[in-house]
């Protein structure tokens, strides 16, 4: 071998036990760092909320929640030494429903009404660190905390949703009987024993209250592999055909959620095909840059052609109640990004929404501990970068809701 290739004669040339020996390496330091994250026992908790964030979430007036409190309408709650209340996201639920009880209650449960359809969202795009991941899991916390009763899909091998819930997926989902979205959508292989399992045995209740999610672990890419193998068998029957297996499984739990959110890998394979046929809505993230950009054209035309030959082959609908561009990593006074969102409003127009995600050190920093900036310490950093990152993201949240509410003819 070394022969022909003089480079890989190098005396430091890197063999595979030493890339063997670098992934054991970091597995144990990722695993040391969980560790000191989150005790043995336990998985991730979540914080409190101050009376100006339930103020701001539910659009209760300040003065209402005083006297709701001081009536003994609401529940007792933790005060500090000051007398300052907070309250946890379940008694925000608590008082949420006291409040629908009474005149104009509907404002406070903003989910579906009878004949709402549950609304599945895809998150996608062709290129990594576009912020698919980042913007899944901030949107569902913010419609967790709204009052929202959200389901998250993890549908990236590579996890990365996941270890957001306090999960290693190259560890805890390495166990038997630990079920990932992978064993809700896999084809059945009766020789060994396996089938489909149903998706309320894969959902797991998470710490933050009105959220569940779906896991993924590296076991997800056999499904492309396997999905390739039965097309290439030719058979017809509906349940080998791959465009519908996640829409079929969500059946099962379509009036336990009011919004489903899909985190889709970056490439355009059978994982995320299957998603966008599940899918009720898309929002397509991107990088205000000429090379994103042009990886989002790329994207779109590949996706659109391959969904109209699944259409024709399968009957499936190929159309969405909605189809936003979200303008990423947003950085107000870069120049370039500005021509380029500029650029990009000038051909989609209002297919594009208004509000932007900001560029953020406040989102980086807490992802460091797998964190977002709905869960983060507040005096962990500077109050203005935080501040500013949630009303940008909350701007996002809120404009996409709008959305929803419309397709639901609200």
């Amino acid at each position: 071998m070394n022969e022909h290739n003089p480079v890989r004669a190098s005396r430091h040339a890197i063999s595979i036990d030493q890339i063997s020996a670098y992934a054991d390496k970091l597995a144990r330091s990722l695993d040391e760092e969980m560790r000191k994250a989150y005790r043995p026992t336990e998985r991730k908790s979540l914080r409190l909320f101050s009376v100006a964030e339930l103020v701001e979430l539910t659009g209760i007036p300040a003065s209402t929640i005083r006297s709701k409190h001081n009536g003994g309408a609401f529940p007792e709650v933790e005060t500090d030494s000051r007398g300052h209340r907070f309250y946890t996201a379940e008694q925000i639920d608590q008082i949420r429903t006291i409040m629908a009880q009474g005149k104009n209650g509907a404002q406070y449960r903003p989910g579906r009404r009878s004949g709402d359809e549950m609304q599945v969202i895809s998150v996608v795009n062709f290129k990594g660190g576009s912020t698919k991941t980042t913007t899944t899991i901030h949107l569902a916390q913010r419609y967790a905390l709204r009052g929202y009763r959200v389901l998250v899909i993890d549908m990236d091998p590579q996890a990365s949703l996941s270890t957001f819930f306090g999960y290693r997926p190259e560890l805890d989902f390495d166990l038997p009987g630990e079920l990932t979205i992978y064993d809700a959508i896999r084809y059945d292989d009766p020789e060994a024993g396996m089938r489909r399992a149903p998706i309320n045995e894969v959902i797991r209740k998470t710490y933050f209250h009105n959220l569940d999610m779906c896991p993924a672990s590296l076991m997800l890419s056999e499904y492309e592999t396997e999905t390739a193998n039965a097309l290439s068998q030719g058979g017809r029957s509906t349940h080998s055909l791959f465009a519908i297996r996640l829409g079929e499984a969500l059946q099962v739990v379509k009036d336990d959620y009011d919004i489903v959110l899909i985190d889709c890998p970056p490439q355009l394979g059978f994982i995320t095909l299957t998603s966008l046929s599940a899918s009720t809505g898309l929002i397509v993230t991107v990088v205000p840059g000429m090379l994103d950009i042009a990886s989002m054209s790329q994207f779109l035309k590949l996706a659109t052609e391959t969904m109209q030959v699944i259409s024709a082959k399968t009957g499936l609908r190929s159309e969405w109640d909605f189809v936003k561009f979200l303008i990423s990593r947003f950085e107000p006074n870069d120049g370039p990004q500005m021509q380029m969102a500029g650029y990009l409003r000038s051909i989609l127009g209002s297919d594009v929404l208004f509000n932007p995600t900001l560029k953020s050190t406040a989102i980086s920093d807490a992802g460091m501990t797998q964190e977002t900036i709905y869960e983060v310490d507040g005096r962990s950093m500077v109050k203005s970068t935080l501040d500013r990152a949630l009303t940008s993201m909350n701007a996002v949240a809120g404009e996409i809701e709008d959305i929803i509410q419309t397709s639901w003819g609200r």
